[in-house]
């Protein structure tokens, strides 16, 4: 078998995570993968499935599952015997910059005239630092990498040189690629314009019939695994927008860091009718959940209607989010259409002042008639999320936030019905860079620790995730944000326990994890505070 064009490496967020003593905490408690961080994004796929439509071989490797799943599986040893023009490595998420400058290391030792290609969006932020170390030999910025991705591939196909003159005829072709970053023949790095910025989503397909027939292709599932745990449960995805209209202070994916790190200064959205078609694909071979990404009412009422019409009568499980209260209409036109639907809110504070200074914009007495309206229209479950680690959010705030949870639960879940379910959870360890909160953080209230690309990395290594967090606020210390999510999640399971959320055994159990817990980071923070590295050490 001939080897593919280009392969798309996803590490997981510290590369030898399974040789290192590091208490990870509940920093990914939201979403399905484990603490390692190792799903890959969404971007894999379509440009996967972009480049293959054009005539190139893609293949997808997660290094991360397959770290997981096998204890001993030699990563470096598989990466030895993968080849290809080029290889695509993910910075996506910042909790990624350990293990993919660790992974683009081994693959330039390993194969050093392959070109390490390197993209996501804190790739896009920190596209200066990457150019700049000798292990990478390219960056492309921006949220629809696609197209110059087709370009690039192509031009190393043909055997283009990574590094050539800037007047030379190779060059020439490497400057007219969008978006693109590259180093030429003297070293120097060579930023081109971020002019591709599509404004829709029309020529993006998410089919994962490419997944499937490049699993027969390699013969290789493992690689192609989204998580861990995704064989379990499959939940797949579909692309809504790329861009958001909201301005959330944390979120790297809010309007001002899609305009800041990609040039995007409006939401580019996929049509209704081609959103609906690609969740119908989906559950041509699954028949589990579909998480549609981006609140479909973002683009207006007509086109949620439309949405809605051609996906009416899909009966297999579909998630979808709101980012703003919503009218009891909508909710009626919702189970008219998908009968098996599951709505997710994040409402971060029971506070308003606490929620409106995130960036919220809705009342509680706005979402709390949402909450109902969504219940009473049949949503198969309602999940409802709490952060910790706010602006203007002191410990006491969040031991309310539980309080106000408990009253949800009392409410909605008293009598059997077991539908709304709360989630609490820190931030995710890092402020999203490209964030207003990251780029001003004292206007914010937010003391940043790290800056730097390589300042993140090595916080990924530190023992406890109370030292990987890039951030603390004038409200709550490290200290206080670790003990507050500790002490929410402990309250917030025994509620739980109480409504009949979760068995009464696992609730137990869940208990004396968070004990055992808060006695490691306290163990932690003694052995960190020996002013001798090498007792520190011992």
């Amino acid at each position: 078998m001939s080897s593919p064009d280009l392969i798309l490496l996803h590490a997981p967020s510290v590369y030898d995570f399974r040789e290192k003593s590091i208490l990870y905490g509940p920093v990914s408690d939201l979403v399905p993968s484990t603490p390692v961080f190792e799903m890959y994004p969404i971007g894999f796929t379509t440009i996967a499935e972009y480049l293959e439509r054009h005539g190139l071989r893609v293949r997808i490797v997660n290094l991360a599952v397959q770290m997981l799943k096998d204890a001993h599986f030699d990563a470096e040893s598989h990466l030895r015997k993968l080849d290809a023009a080029a290889f695509g490595i993910d910075l996506h998420w910042l909790p990624h910059a350990h293990g993919a400058i660790e992974v683009a290391r081994i693959v330039k030792r390993l194969h050093p005239q392959r070109p390490v290609i390197f993209g996501g969006f804190s790739s896009s932020y920190f596209h200066l630092d990457l150019i700049s170390r000798p292990e990478v030999d390219f960056v492309v910025r921006g949220d629809s990498t696609e197209q110059p991705m087709l370009q690039l591939v192509a031009y190393i196909r043909a055997g283009g040189s990574p590094h050539p003159r800037t007047a030379s005829p190779e060059g020439r072709r490497l400057a007219a690629i969008p978006n693109l970053v590259w180093r030429d023949a003297d070293g120097n790095p060579q930023v081109n314009p971020l002019t591709y910025v599509p404004d829709s989503l029309d020529g993006l397909l998410l089919d994962y019939s490419y997944v499937l027939k490049a699993v027969v292709r390699y013969r290789d599932l493992t690689s192609f695994i989204p998580f861990r745990a995704w064989m379990s449960y499959p939940i797949t995805a579909a692309l809504s927008v790329r861009g958001c209209r909201y301005n959330c202070i944390t979120c790297g994916g809010s309007a001002c860091a899609y305009a800041r790190l990609h040039g995007r200064r409006r939401p580019a959205f996929r049509k209704p009718e081609d959103l609906a078609g690609d969740v119908r694909r989906v559950g041509l071979f699954s028949h589990g959940p579909v998480f549609i990404l981006g609140d479909i009412r973002q683009a207006g009422d007509d086109y949620a209607q439309q949405f809605l019409d051609a996906l009416a009568g899909y009966k297999k499980p579909v998630f979808l989010e709101l980012f703003d209260a919503a009218p009891p209409t909508f909710f009626r036109r919702l189970a008219q259409a998908l009968p098996n639907v599951t709505i997710e809110v994040s409402l971060e504070s029971h506070d308003e002042r606490i929620r409106r200074a995130f960036g919220r914009p809705y009342t509680t007495e706005a979402i709390e008639r949402t909450m109902k309206d969504a219940l009473d229209a049949g949503c198969q479950r309602l999940d409802v999320f709490f952060m910790v680690g706010l602006r203007e959010q002191t410990y006491e705030s969040v031991m309310q936030t539980i309080d106000y949870c408990a009253a949800l639960m009392a409410r909605f879940d008293s009598k059997g019905d077991r539908r709304l379910i709360p989630f609490v959870s820190p931030l995710a360890p890092f402020l999203d860079p490209g964030s207003r909160a990251f780029e001003q953080p004292e206007r914010y209230g937010y003391r940043l620790r790290c800056r730097t690309l390589e300042e993140h990395r090595q916080a990924l290594l530190a023992p406890s995730w109370k030292y990987v967090l890039n951030y603390e606020t004038q409200w709550m210390s490290r200290d206080e944000i670790v003990s507050a999510t500790y002490e929410a999640g402990r309250r917030m399971n025994r509620l739980k326990a109480h409504y009949g959320l979760v068995d009464a055994r696992v609730a137990e159990a869940t208990d004396r994890r968070i004990a055992r817990a808060v006695q490691l980071v306290a163990e932690i923070d003694r052995i960190m505070a020996i002013a001798d590295p090498l007792e520190r050490q011992a």
